[in-house]
């Protein structure tokens, strides 16, 4: 399957979390894969919806044991979020999430204040996605609506699963605020902008102009990387088992999500990226 697919696209732009690792380790079936894809002479691009910059990312990859070798570059909402920072945030923002994602603020010149001193607010996910639920927000989404602040997402997704726990994400945030008639600004999957700076690294890696149709779109997500494929006219490799349930087969699993997304471009539903 992998072999067919590696021919066809020179280009892969892959997901991360849930088709390159768990959130705890890597997929060595993955890794593999995409290291055998390269080396035969293709391109593979990570895109991701995490709210770090690519170099953030890169760092968090080295640490749970994936190999360098398995990509040649990283795109991250991150890296789109930081443009949208400095265009929508008059350079003061409240961060709504975690800590660990403040390294997105390096270079931009874009300060973190109080809600109160806010022009825009940064959301990467909740403060502590272990253990907050939906409702501890209520009042703070309240607030901000009634500033008028407008909401920069840099995570799209809604849910991600780390070893057996679904946890929420920025973009089930988002979703609440744009509920209350909040102003969102997405920086990830689904939505071009992210796409549009993959397309302008594989050009830049393989030194030529790609064409779409080049393009192998690999995740997980129905509504972020399916959905984003399609509407980037790029046809796509559903990965069951990230945050789908495959329990009832995998045709059962792409039925689901075309019913979904009606205009995907699936070119096969697996269960991981086995090169046979």
């Amino acid at each position: 399957m992998m072999q067919r697919l590696s021919d066809a696209y020179p280009v892969w732009f892959c997901d991360i979390w849930g088709v390159v690792h768990n959130g705890v380790q890597p997929f060595p079936i993955t890794i593999a894969a995409l290291k055998r894809h390269r080396a035969e002479g293709g391109a593979v691009i990570l895109v991701t919806n995490s709210p770090r910059s690519h170099l953030g990312v890169e760092a968090q990859l080295r640490e749970i044991g994936v190999d360098p070798e398995s990509h040649d570059a990283i795109v991250t909402s991150g890296d789109v979020t930081q443009v949208l920072m400095r265009l929508h945030g008059g350079g003061r923002v409240f961060h709504l999430g975690a800590a660990r994602d403040h390294s997105i603020y390096a270079g931009t010149g874009v300060e973190r204040v109080e809600i109160g001193e806010a022009r825009a607010v940064l959301c990467t996910g909740l403060f502590d996605d272990l253990n907050d639920r939906l409702e501890d927000y209520d009042g703070l989404l309240d607030e901000m609506k009634q500033r008028g602040l407008t909401m920069i997402c840099a995570n799209p997704d809604k849910i991600v699963k780390k070893g057996d726990r679904i946890l929420w994400c920025a973009g089930k945030l988002a979703e609440l605020y744009a509920s209350r008639g909040g102003e969102v600004l997405m920086a990830g999957k689904p939505f071009a902008p992210i796409y549009d700076l993959a397309l302008a690294e594989a050009s830049r890696i393989t030194g030529r102009e790609i064409d779409r149709a080049e393009v192998l779109a690999i995740g997980d997500g129905p509504e972020t990387d399916i959905r984003g494929a399609a509407d980037y006219g790029l046809d796509a490799l559903l990965v069951a088992e990230g945050v789908t349930d495959a329990s009832e087969g995998l045709h059962v699993v792409e039925a689901q999500v075309l019913e979904a997304v009606p205009h995907a471009r699936i070119v096969a539903t697996v269960h991981d990226l086995g090169w046979a």
